[in-house]
């Protein structure tokens, strides 16, 4: 017996699960188009000028901001986690991290960077 036959056993039997939900969602589910149906969705404000319209850079550097500083202060859960392994070498070294996080955070906002107008 091939040792490969489980795996592609189970990639055959999901690729079939998955074959079959999707035909039969299809037969089930009640199709009835109309133009509000067919609308972007934006929050329920209506859709106004063209979708491929520019932004200003600075809703992504917002963006980043956010992802960057969120990533940064997940590191905070293992470190809280292993503290009494790592000790006091840990507590400086979280405290320098920290500093670092802030000094940054400090730097955007005089930038301007957090600036919505």
């Amino acid at each position: 017996m091939n040792p490969y036959f489980p795996i592609i056993l189970i990639f055959l039997i999901s690729l079939a699960i998955g074959i079959v939900m999707i035909y039969v969602g299809a037969l089930i589910r009640p199709y009835k188009p109309n133009k509000i149906k067919s609308e972007p969705y934006e929050c329920g404000i209506e859709p106004v000028g063209d979708a491929r319209q520019k932004y200003n850079a600075r809703f992504y550097i917002i963006a980043m901001l956010f992802v960057i500083f969120d990533v940064e202060t997940v590191f905070l859960f293992p470190w809280a986690v292993s503290f009494d392994f790592i000790g006091i070498y840990g507590l400086i070294e979280m405290i320098l991290f920290v500093v670092i996080l802030i000094f940054g955070y400090l730097y955007a906002w005089k930038k301007g960077a957090l600036e919505w107008v």
